[in-house]
Order: C-alpha cells, then structure tokens, then sequence
C-alpha cells in the first residue's frame, strides 16, 4: 500500500513481509502520521530497523474511535501472534466494570471472565484511562458503592456526597437499585433511554416543588450528554458473523468483508470484479463454497431468494441474513463502508471532486507540481514531482539547479524551471500532464503560466498559496472559493507538500556536498 494513501483517521495497521505473514500488528489515532513515522531516515531502534526492512506490503482497518482501533489490536495480535510483537504488546483480556449481584451492589473492576458468576460485566475495556474515566464518572454520577464490605460507619466517599452510604441507611434498597439501573443503561449504551427516564424524573420533582434533586437529575442528564464513546468492534456475543459492503463504479464491484468472530472484529478481505446484474448473489454462492457460512451474514442489501435456506444447508445450522437500518449492526456495515473507500477511493474521490471544482471532464488523472527552495536567497533549486491517479509517481520526479534567475526571484526561478520542462518534453514529444499546480500566490501563477502560452499549450494551471492554502486559477486575483479542508483542497495540499519536501531535501544535500567540498 502506498503511504500516501493511507488515511489520517484511527484505525490498526499490519506490516507484512513478502509472503503475506503478518510481522507486526498497532494502533494509531492517525494511521497516517503513524506508518510514515516508521520510514523516515533516522533510526529508532534496531529491533525496529530490523522490522521496517522485512515490510513488503501495509494492510489498514480505519475504525471510528481510538479506543476500537485499541479493541481491534488486542484481537489482532491474540489471532496473529506476530513475532514482532510478543515482546512489546501484552496480548492478555483487558479488563471489564462489574456491577455486583449484591442487594446494594458495588462498582468495581473485574479481569476475569469468570467473575460473571459474581455479577454483571461490561466491556472490556482496552484502555485503563478510559475504563478508570467511566468507572470515576459513575461513582461520580450515580454515587455507587465501591467498598468491598459494607460496614455500619460511613466512609471518606459518604462525607464527600459521592457514596449513597447504603451501609448508614440513608437510602432505601429500591432507591438504590434505580441508581444501579441507570448505571447499567449507561454502560449498555442505553444513554438516550436513561436520559429520558431522568428528564421525566427531573420534572416529577420540578412538579412537586422537589427542586434539590431536580437540579441533582438535571446534571446527571447534562453529564451523560458529555459522555459519548461507545464500543461497537468488540461485543459480548457468542455467534460469528460476516459484514459484507460493496461500492459500484463504472462497471466493476468494489467489495469487502469483515471478520466478526464471538463479536470481536479480526480481519476483512477486499475483492474487485465485473459488475453482472446478480453479482451479490454470485459472490456469495462462490465464497461460501469454499468457506464455512458463519452465524450471521449481514449485508447493505437483500440477496435472492433462498440464499438464507442456502447458506442454512451449507453451515448445518440456522443462519441468519440481516439488512441492518439503524444500530451497530449498521455501525459495522458504515465501518465496512469507509474501509472500502479508503482502499480503493481515497485517490480517485479526491481527484473527482477536484476535476469539478476545476471545470475538468474527465478529472486530472496525472498532476505535476513545481516548488521553489533556496536559503536566504542563495541555492536556488526547484523540484517538480508527479501524481498520478492521486499517488505519487516517483519515477517521475525531477529536481533542477536554477541557472537565470536572480537571488531571491522566485518568479523568475519558477519561469526557468517550466519552461525546461515543457521544452524537453515537447522535444521528446513525451505526453503532457493534465493538470499543473505551482507553488505560490498569483505571482508564481503568473509566471508559469506565461511560460505555458509561449510554448502554446493549454494545460490547466493553478497555484495553492501556504498561509490560507488558497488556490488559484490564470486571470483572477481572488482565490477559488474551495473549502481547504476538503479532499480537492487537501489533495492539492498534499501534492505541494511532497514538491516542497523533495525541493528541500536536494538544496540541503547540493549544501552538504559544498561544505565538504
């Protein structure tokens, strides 16, 4: 996989050597910002130059939080066992809350799945800040007990107004058991139904001039709406399930499957194939003929007729088909969803949008972008690097000693730069890119593009300027009106951002050989 591909969203990535075995397995906030760290020049350690040496291919699976690219890891690494990270990643359960089957229950932290029989688990939580940070919400909000034995004396918590204190009777054993059961929808990630049955108990006590503990509801509720992270790659269940998604474009099937096994997300595959009227139906006949149909299937859309009697006969057990609209099971389908966009779109979404912010039809399928470096006037060198299909084309890149232009004339340096390119490739009658963009404001635009209409070629040529990332277009002194956060605007982004890193990286290296010279 390219890195430039790789998104900047969470999610788990997997280096993997030449025959396809999984090396090493992590988790990143930004995948993106993550994997290039590993390929950069100076070495981190040699365990991990060793590592980055083996890496052949890079496999990714965005997720939606942090903390489910961290429940994703942990199931990684337990079905993989990759060598490269035994000894740096502890692949044990991670730990659950547990809500005790007392008759005043207490809130704790339980390791063992066997602690079931004590009470109720939730989780488990992959991250100990983010299970101490529910846990101290909790007992902040509900004020349940945490004691393991409960005496007649009221402790540290009573006096702070964060324990109930069932154990001095200030609270009865049904009135306590509706702070445990708001507990319990919150950790089901029941929030919403907890947050009516709390605005309907604030306005009982409104009513009945109760206005204490109306104010004590009103916070609980404006304290849940605060609290929003709930785990959907990892669920309590004890059936298997597969995810299938797919995305059509032109005439070929973009299609991806994830592994969903006892609830725990493990693995997804990717296929491309001709479009036919009935492909669903046809992959499905094809994969599961070869592959043991699991639990559950769930899909974007139903398949043919017969296809769950099918799939039934082939298991030897029930299997359920399921067309999810609302709640995780769509969760995992979205998830699917934006997985194979980032497999196979990222480039080419970014590229149509820009090709219709431009005017261009079809879209700009080869960009070639032109940077301008030198140090306080001294050293002026240019570099210009290709793109092609949204990826960069290496092969393409040029960099260039500037031979007319004065000290500190950046637009004299980009007019040099152009117009040796476009003459060598008119000579050489080699084909032309599609779209140009130069580095800089109208200025820079100005230059190039004077250089274009001498040579007589009408290539599209705009120009992105740092401060605000404006862009611009030949003939207007006011910037696109285009978001710069959006993927045209983050792709042209992009692109200078390698033209500037490769211009740097030659005038620093022309320096270093002048000073040893």
């Amino acid at each position: 996989m390219d890195l430039t591909t790789i998104p900047e969203e969470p999610g788990c990535y997997q280096f993997k050597d030449e025959t396809g075995t999984i090396l090493y397995v992590g988790k990143a906030k930004n995948l993106k910002k993550r994997v290039s760290s590993y390929f950069q020049k100076k070495s981190i350690t040699p365990r991990i130059d060793i590592l980055v040496s083996l890496i052949k291919d890079i496999d990714v699976i965005v997720t939606s939080s942090e903390v489910e690219a961290l429940i994703l890891e942990n199931n990684l690494i337990k079905k993989y066992q990759p060598k490269f990270n035994i000894d740096l990643k502890d692949a044990k359960s991670y730990a659950f809350i547990q809500i005790s089957n007392d008759p005043f229950p207490r809130i704790g932290i339980a390791r063992d799945k066997t602690s079931k029989k004590n009470g109720t688990l939730y989780g488990p939580f992959v991250s100990a800040a983010e299970r101490d940070q529910i846990l101290k919400f909790i007992k902040q909000t509900f004020h349940l007990r945490t004691c393991k034995k409960m005496t007649k004396r009221a402790c540290l918590r009573s006096h702070l107004g964060t324990c109930a204190a069932p154990c001095t009777g200030k609270i009865s054993e049904p009135e306590y058991q509706y702070l445990v059961k708001s507990a319990d929808y919150l950790l089901k990630g029941k929030n919403q139904d907890l947050i009516t049955d709390l605005q309907k108990e604030m306005e009982t006590f409104a009513a009945s001039e109760e206005y204490e503990k109306a104010l004590v509801t009103r916070d609980r509720i404006a304290a849940i709406e605060n609290l929003s992270e709930r785990q959907y790659v990892q669920r309590q269940k004890k059936s298997d399930e597969h995810i299938v998604n797919y995305l059509v474009s032109g005439d070929t099937v973009y299609l991806i499957l994830f592994h969903v096994e006892r609830g725990s997300l493990t693995s997804k595959e990717e296929y491309v194939f001709p479009e036919t009227e009935d492909f669903l139906d046809e992959f499905i006949l094809q994969y599961y003929s070869s592959t043991k149909p699991p639990n559950e299937l769930i899909l974007p859309s139903p398949p043919g007729s017969g296809m769950e009697e099918y799939l039934t006969h082939l298991r030897k057990t029930h299997v359920t088909l399921t067309i999810p609209k609302q709640g995780e099971k769509k969760h995992l389908l979205d998830l699917a969803y934006k997985n194979l966009e980032v497999s196979f779109f990222t480039g080419k979404m970014r590229l149509a949008e820009l090709g219709e912010a431009l005017y261009m039809d079809p879209p700009p399928e080869v960009i070639e972008c032109f940077d301008i470096s030198h140090l306080m006037g001294t050293g002026t060198v240019a570099s210009m690097v290709s793109f092609r299909e949204g990826r960069p084309d290496k092969r393409n890149y040029r960099r260039y000693k500037i031979k007319t232009a004065g000290p500190s004339d950046d637009y004299a340096a980009m007019a040099e730069v152009v117009k040796r390119r476009y003459s060598r490739l008119l000579r050489e009658n080699s084909p032309m890119p599609d779209l140009i963009v130069v580095d800089g404001g109208p200025g820079q635009l100005k230059s190039a593009h004077t250089i274009l209409e001498e040579l007589s070629l009408p290539i599209p040529i705009i120009s992105i300027a740092k401060r605000e990332e404006e862009i611009f277009i030949p003939g207007r002194n006011t910037p696109l009106s285009m978001q710069k956060k959006s993927p045209a605007s983050l792709l042209i982004q992009e692109i200078r951002d390698e033209a500037h890193r490769f211009a740097i990286t030659y005038q620093k290296k022309l320096r270093q050989k002048s000073m040893k010279e």
